[in-house]
């Protein structure tokens, strides 16, 4: 027999694993894939943001359609504001290598009151998400600081 506790406990438990389901769904919503993210960024539609560290630039290069603003630099947010305009609505898609730091700043942003961002969790190199910008044969240009 299945007491008023337990049945709270189950309901409570269901609802919040329906809520998570729901977040999940609405978060893989808001991923690009990497010709896509080019696509856009190429039209205009998007800016797109290469994350990574200027190390990882010179290494790899950066995808053709970005802008390289690193997160791991002081300055960033402002930076970011600017290249987007001053305007937190307009539409932005991180990349980074593998998508990890990408899918963590989308939500950071988000918080910071960016209403439109994607994540190209693909990366430059590859993830469980896609083969990556440079597997993809997607251009790509040097970088010069």
């Amino acid at each position: 027999m299945i007491t008023l506790k337990t049945h709270n406990t189950l309901v409570a438990g269901f609802t919040f694993l329906i809520m998570m389901l729901a977040a999940g769904m609405a978060h893989s919503a808001e991923k690009l894939s990497v010709s896509a993210a080019h696509q856009k960024a190429s039209n205009g539609e998007v800016l797109l943001v290469d994350v990574r560290t200027p190390g990882e630039w010179r290494e790899t290069k950066i995808g053709a359609s970005a802008t390289p603003i690193s997160m791991h630099e002081a300055g960033f947010l402002k930076k970011l504001l600017a290249a987007a305009g001053n305007d937190k609505s307009k539409p932005v898609a991180l990349i980074c290598a593998v998508g990890g730091r990408s899918s963590w700043l989308q939500g950071e942003l988000k918080r910071r009151g960016y209403t439109n961002v994607y994540d190209v969790a693909e990366g430059m190199m590859g993830s469980p998400a896609g083969p990556g910008w440079l597997k993809a044969g997607l251009p790509t240009k040097p970088y010069s600081p």
